[in-house]
């Protein structure tokens, strides 16, 4: 399982020639664990030909345009929930301290929440830590994997490959996960759209809460709350 979720951080991370010169070793990994259903391999296959073969200025382009222009696609767990509040500060502060308590120490120019760098954490930990832990945001994921085949993006075989593995034996909606069908495309320009889709509510935590405290069970109230309020953005 290790491999696998680093060849998926890898996939999901800004296209590199060094990415694109490592597709076939990606190809190799999801096949020989086989933890990714062969629907959804076949699927990756697609997106690892497009990584191979198309301009590595034209990949970057669509990446930046998707996961950095789009804040209903971002990679960053908790800014779907917390957005730019501090609020989110806190909550990244315990994500990096459940990171280093397992080793990982996150550089200054990673932020802690990034998609990317929670699967190569969950790749140092034992199968079913790590499945536990992705199971959390399941529902963010599969809104995210959504909108992204919304957008005919081949990106969205990745988040269907994490909801895949989250949910072993089979796949399932996560609860209160909403229909997107309506759901309109984003504008990156439309500044006040962009403001309306994140006026996310405040999150509070009482007395009593399992987050009054530190480590994996507030950090697990605040990704789940992060998955909830995803459905709904």
């Amino acid at each position: 399982m290790a491999r696998t979720f680093r060849a998926l951080a890898a996939l999901i991370a800004y296209p590199t020639p060094a990415l694109q010169a490592a597709t076939g070793d990606i190809a190799a990994v999801l096949a020989d664990e086989g933890l990714v259903p062969a629907t959804l391999c076949a699927a990756i296959g697609g997106l690892l030909a497009e990584l191979a073969a198309t301009d590595i200025y034209d990949l970057q382009e669509r990446y930046f345009a998707l996961f950095d222009r789009s804040r209903t696609l971002s990679l960053h767990l908790f800014e779907h929930v917390h957005g730019e509040s501090r609020d989110r500060g806190q909550a990244m502060a315990d994500l990096i301290a459940l990171y280093r308590e397992h080793g990982l120490e996150p550089t200054a120019s990673e932020l802690p929440d990034f998609l990317p760098l929670f699967l190569e954490f969950l790749s140092m930990l034992a199968d079913d830590e790590a499945r536990s832990l992705l199971a959390e945001p399941v529902g963010l994921l599969q809104v995210l994997a959504e909108r992204l085949t919304k957008r005919d993006s081949a990106y969205a075989a990745v988040f269907q490959a994490l909801v895949a593995i989250a949910t072993l034996p089979a796949v399932v909606a996560a609860p209160g996960t909403t229909d997107l069908s309506d759901d309109p495309p984003d504008d990156p320009d439309d500044l006040v759209a962009l403001d309306a889709v994140w006026e996310e509510a405040a999150v509070h935590f009482g007395p009593g809460d399992p987050t009054d405290g530190c480590g994996t069970d507030r950090l697990r109230a605040r990704v789940r709350a992060a998955a909830r309020d995803a459905t709904v953005a």
